[in-house]
């Protein structure tokens, strides 16, 4: 089959913001997540995340930028009117859509249509995203297979940083069970896939496996599996912190130029260190992406 170059899926990724943009020029609705993810040939389980990943932004933060470029270039006729230019953007009421331009361009739309310098370089800024090119960064990455294994999680919803409150009622939970002794492993899932997901803040499930007979759940936890075929495995050492940003810079860094997709599952985490005990410059963390051979 065919291998799948860091350009290819670039040239995916285009043709998804030209559909955004042809639906925001025209009006219509937005494109349903199939179309999308068909027109960029992905996976529509990943497409979010591998979106996110190569463009530098979210769906929902391109389709904003693209309003606020059309607006943009809708002002710059002098013979558009500034409710014409709301209601083309999707604003209900001029108001509503000149509060909203004065927190994006600190200027009415009518102060910004008459200094065209400053007009014409915010639609210049506004035709990228809004990223800062990362330094980069060389991911030594290892496929390996990784047999199914039993965890028990707990949801947790929030900012990422607080997550080690999250696990210290996990722990409790081990503990008032008799379980601790038992821990083999410390796990996390982070399900940062949705059209506006920010990575390192949501939905993530804490988990934590167990030797020996299988640990069922109850009202506090629920039992998962991970695993199960093959998986790419990034180990990194610093901050747990910021794993999202560095998981994101994975699959854009790496992926494409692998030979291998992404497989219908979650990513998962797996935490070697404790941060109660280990220096936060010195954590591991092994980062797996599941994977097939292109």
């Amino acid at each position: 089959m065919k291998t799948h170059t860091r350009q290819d899926y670039l040239q995916r990724i285009d043709r998804v913001v030209a559909m955004l943009q042809s639906a925001v020029a025209q009006g219509e609705a937005l494109p349903e997540l199939a179309q999308l993810a068909a027109a960029a040939h992905l996976s529509p389980f990943h497409f979010h995340r591998i979106y996110r990943a190569l463009a530098g932004e979210t769906i929902g933060q391109t389709v904003a930028r693209l309003r606020w470029l059309r607006a943009l270039q809708l002002l710059a006729e002098p013979a558009e009117r500034v409710t014409e230019t709301a209601l083309a953007v999707g604003y209900e009421t001029p108001q509503a859509f000149a509060r909203a331009f004065r927190q994006a361009f600190d200027a009415t739309p009518s102060e910004l249509r008459g200094q065209q310098g400053r007009l014409h370089e915010a639609m210049q800024r506004l035709r990228r995203p809004a990223t800062q090119e990362a330094v980069e960064q060389a991911f030594e990455v290892e496929v390996v297979s990784v047999e199914p294994f039993r965890v028990v999680a707990t949801r947790y919803e929030g900012a990422h940083r607080e997550l080690d409150q999250a696990y210290g009622r996990l722990f409790a939970w081990a503990a008032e069970r008799a379980l601790l002794e038992r821990l083999t492993g410390i796990y996390g899932i982070a399900h940062d896939g949705g059209p506006d997901a920010r990575f390192d803040h949501g939905s993530f499930d804490c988990a934590l496996a167990f030797e020996g007979n299988e640990v069922l759940g109850d009202s506090e936890t629920q039992p998962l599996q991970l695993g199960g075929g093959l998986w790419a495995r990034w180990r990194h050492v610093g901050s747990y912190d910021a794993l999202g940003g560095l998981t994101d810079r994975l699959i854009g860094h790496w992926l494409p130029d692998s030979g291998y997709v992404l497989r219908d599952e979650d990513p998962y985490r797996h935490f070697l260190d404790d941060p109660e005990e280990v220096p936060e410059a010195a954590l591991r963390a092994d980062v797996y992406l599941p994977v097939a051979r292109c």
